[in-house]
């Protein structure tokens, strides 16, 4: 083949997201919408466009509908492209039907051919999952620099928080002498991303290695970097001096959302020397109504706005009534938001209906818990929803799912 691609990247975007629930009750977690307009995965896609990687498998497995209409062929990105560009890539179709991935390092192995066909020098391994803003032209820099066979991104966290990540080691030239994944007393708090770079032929060497092995969990940072590590190969931590968060939980998806309002230049979502790409909706300009009140806050384009909004990312299409008021909150696209109704530190899913007078959550001045209704609830007029609680549709009466017929008052805790 004569045309061939420097570095083709792979992302990984079939995580089922349990921990989102309910917001990836029905999506995949990289489709679950994020800043207003945004979807969480239009932050490492835009980073590859930024970064001049014009060629990107997006792995799907777990409720792919939405991402893959979502995705369409790349046009949001730029990489509606003849050779290269974006592809969707499900699990593979083999000589014995599908097979599920079994893991992080399964999920590349099985699309082996795609990234062969481009024949990179390089490959470069990314979750659906984070928000962020970076170059990856400066990582894979350092990675030809330092003739390395895998170069691993890394955050310096809290020494209180390290043992929730994989933990890296190094000497004086940052060369990894040490993984520990997830370690109950970390000895360092260089935290991997689950952002690499590969040579492209020792990850054909390490994948296939990892296949052989029938005890391996098929995972990149219990199996394969532990094994290139034992082998001796060159590996070598990238230190990222940005903002990065894993918005895996409920918790820290709404503190993202959070930090989008503040005044972090490395999280500025309307940068135009950094632009996120993502899909637009066809909507009509924002109505911003005389009694509107909105302070510090994200509001999309298509809303009706009428009551009061402090602190909070609203998504588009959304419909807040008289005298309403959302404080700390993140509301998603096409929710309807009733007259008088209080909301306080809360998520709220995409279509959700608020009755009017429903008070959902308390305010934070008290501690309280972060509530989480999810898609299409519907919340009838009065309702109390004490903080903390989190429902779906399948909790409320009527619900479409098979809820047990409480009501919302009596549906509390996480």
């Amino acid at each position: 083949m004569s045309e061939r691609k420097q570095i083709v990247a792979m992302l990984l975007a079939g995580g089922q997201g349990s921990r989102l629930v309910p917001l990836t009750k029905s999506t995949a977690k990289p489709a679950v919408p994020f800043g207003g307009k945004y979807r969480i995965i239009d932050f490492p896609l835009s980073n590859c466009v930024n970064s001049d990687i014009d060629t990107v498998g997006v792995l799907t497995q777990y409720q792919p509908l939405e991402l893959n209409d979502y995705l369409g062929r790349g046009e949001p990105w730029d990489m509606n492209l003849k050779f290269g560009g974006l592809h969707v890539l499900p699990p593979y179709e083999g000589e014995e039907g599908a097979d599920w991935f079994l893991g992080t390092a399964n999920a590349i192995y099985q699309n082996l051919r795609f990234i062969r066909q481009y024949n990179p020098s390089y490959v470069l391994i990314l979750s659906g999952d984070h928000i962020y803003k970076m170059d990856y032209r400066i990582m894979l820099q350092e990675h030809i620099e330092n003739n390395a066979d895998c170069t691993i991104s890394v955050i310096d966290v809290p020494l209180e928080e390290a043992s929730r990540f994989g933990i890296m080691t190094t000497d004086s030239t940052g060369r990894i002498t040490e993984f520990n994944e997830k370690p109950e007393h970390p000895n360092s708090t260089l935290a991997s991303m689950g952002v690499y770079i590969f040579s492209t032929d020792k990850l054909i060497q390490y994948l296939t290695e990892d296949d052989l092995d029938p005890e391996s969990d098929s995972d990149f940072g219990k199996n394969v970097i532990p094994r290139m590590l034992n082998a001796g190969q060159r590996m070598f931590a990238y230190l990222y001096g940005g903002y990065w968060k894993d918005v895996g939980t409920l918790d820290s998806f709404w503190a993202a959302n959070m930090d989008a309002l503040g005044d972090n230049p490395d999280l500025f979502l309307n940068d135009p020397a950094w632009r996120i790409y993502y899909r637009h909706r066809n909507t009509h300009p924002e109505y911003m109504a005389p009694t509107a009140h909105v302070v510090n806050s994200i509001t999309g384009d298509g809303g009706s706005l009428y009551g009061s909004v402090a602190n909070s990312v609203i998504s588009s299409d959304v419909f807040i009534d008289t005298d309403a008021t959302v404080n700390d909150s993140v509301v998603m696209a096409l929710g309807k938001i009733g007259k008088g109704t209080r909301i306080e530190h809360a998520i709220i899913g995409y279509e959700a209906v608020i009755g009017e007078n429903v008070v959902i959550g308390e305010p934070l001045s008290g501690g309280s818990a972060l509530t989480v209704l999810g898609p299409g609830v519907h919340i009838p007029d009065g309702t109390v929803i004490p903080a903390g609680s989190v429902l779906s549709v399948d909790d409320m009466p009527g619900g479409d799912g098979t809820g047990d017929g409480a009501s919302a008052e009596e549906k509390g805790g996480r």
